[in-house]
């Protein structure tokens, strides 16, 4: 295959690659002497249009070549074009273009062509990462995802709080990165192969690949590397630091797509390559493997996480503890070890992503340029009404109230983790999920209490909002409802992807 037909086949990649030098050139070339606020909506628009195409090729020019019945492998199995994936890239896109959206009339830096480029090549990271089928691509897009995503952490030099976290992000990230690595190459070496289904293949007990200790110290490794990018405990140090010193448009792609890409490899590296290792993490039916080793990361992470969240006061670090307990959730969706399972996860994580965008983009208005304290949210609810509904809508969604995406969400997981292979013997996992999502509500409503009940300081400033976010907030606000009210919108093309993609 020549490198055009190369390009060809990855045409989605390709096409946010070079609309982020498209960008980067028109900053630099044409804009540089324009108005900040110019340069922004122009960079931003040429950074949306190139994300739509890209979502448009994937969704209706590339529809009826990759039928239900033919995922298609490319260059040596090294990725997958299948539905499934088309349709996470998709999510990432639009994830991606709220994104975006959030950063129009950002005073935090004069490098505009440079941070919106940095978004959009994480985004490419983040797309060849959930295509991936072969360990040396999902590194090499695992590092060029993080990568961007350290620098666009530090972008903000007017606050050192920014550094200090992107510096962090780096370090924590590169340990997790030799974690890895390391366990990637002992999986290479007890399996002859980088390709997801061959290890799979080579591992079976079939083949004199029991669960012997070099296997387990690989699943361990492995799981290090990829709890990093989920934030899940104890991995999760870098979290809190990272979404409050990040500008709070690196932060909601932080937080939502960066979170759905990760968990949608790791579910694949772990249901495929180590298929014939999972084990048991059921009550009384304990069996070695990597199912019981998540049991426990989901059980830390969701009681962790609720409890830190309580006593925060910036809602940016609150925002990050509620992000360490729903990773807790999701991993009680993995732990199925299913297709329903797979399928309740990637609902569960698209639809956390716009309400975690929709969080951060009312937490841009509140903070007004100083820290997002709770306290800043006082009175929000007469200033400005409609961002104040907006943020109740997802507050209850992550609270799992309904009829929110957050509910039905929690509730496909729970119900996937107690209908899979384990049986009820998840069910006391569950049960401590179920025990920490009403923990969690206190903490959600704080912040309503703050938006309604406490009045504004007298001296509290205009609260101005540009009428993007009031667009954005709004469309995610209905999306989170109709995602509720009609899961089926999205689990019936989930399942049917899922089947085709014979996941």
């Amino acid at each position: 295959m020549s490198y055009l037909e190369l390009l060809g086949r990855v045409a989605p990649e390709t096409i946010v690659a070079i609309t982020a030098l498209v960008v980067i050139a028109v900053d630099l070339i044409v804009m540089r002497e324009e108005p900040m606020r110019n340069r922004f909506w122009v960079c931003a628009g040429f950074a949306i249009i190139g994300c739509v195409i890209a979502a448009l090729w994937l969704s209706v020019l590339e529809a009826p070549r990759v039928s239900a019945s033919t995922p298609q492998s490319l260059v040596g199995l090294m990725f997958m074009d299948d539905l499934i994936t088309r349709l996470v890239k998709t999510a990432l896109l639009t994830l991606t273009i709220c994104s975006i959206i959030l950063s129009l009339g950002a005073k935090f830096t004069e490098h505009v062509g440079e941070y919106l480029g940095l978004i959009l090549f994480a985004t490419v990271g983040m797309m060849l990462l959930v295509s991936s089928t072969d360990l040396l691509m999902i590194f090499i897009s695992l590092e060029l995802t993080s990568l961007s995503l350290y620098i666009l952490t530090a972008f903000n030099k007017q606050n050192v709080k920014s550094s200090e976290a992107a510096l962090k992000y780096f370090l924590f990230g590169g340990m997790s990165a030799a974690f890895t690595l390391f366990g990637l190459s002992l999986v290479y070496g007890l399996s002859g192969s980088t390709n997801l289904a061959q290890i799979a293949a080579a591992l079976a007990p079939a083949n004199g690949h029991p669960l012997d200790p070099l296997l387990i110290i690989a699943i361990v490794m492995t799981v290090i590397g990829f709890g990093f990018k989920i934030a899940a405990v104890p991995f999760h140090l870098w979290a809190p630091d990272a979404y409050e010193g990040a500008p709070t448009p690196s932060a909601a792609l932080i937080a939502s797509g960066s979170k759905l890409a990760s968990f949608f490899i790791f579910a694949k590296v772990m249901m495929l390559a180590f298929a014939h290792a999972g084990g048991s993490g059921a009550w009384h039916q304990y069996a070695s493997g990597w199912l019981p080793a998540l049991a426990i990361l989901a059980a830390l992470s969701m009681i962790l996480g609720n409890l830190a969240a309580i006593v925060q006061k910036n809602v940016k670090r609150l925002l990050a503890y509620s992000a360490i307990a729903q990773a807790g959730y999701a991993l009680t969706g993995l732990l199925a070890n299913d297709s329903q399972g797979m399928s309740s996860l990637i609902f569960y994580m698209i639809t956390y992503g716009l309400t975690v965008v929709g969080a951060f983009a009312v937490v841009s208005v509140a903070e007004q340029g100083s820290e997002a304290q709770i306290t800043s949210f006082a009175g929000l609810g007469r200033r400005a009404p409609l961002v104040s509904f907006c943020m109740m809508i997802f507050m209850l969604s992550l609270a799992g109230i309904p009829p929110l995406a957050g509910f039905f969400g929690k509730f496909y997981l729970f119900a996937a983790a107690i209908g899979g292979t384990s049986g009820l013997g998840l069910l006391w996992l569950v049960i401590l999920a179920i025990a920490m999502s009403a923990v969690s509500l206190y903490y959600y409503l704080q912040i309503l209490k703050q938006i309604y009940v406490v009045p504004a300081p007298n001296d509290a400033p205009k609260i101005l909002v540009p009428i993007s976010t009031q667009v954005i907030l709004v469309l995610l606000a209905i999306g989170v409802v109709a995602l509720g009210c009609a899961p089926n919108l999205l689990l019936g093309r989930l399942l049917v992807a899922m089947q085709a993609s014979g996941m």
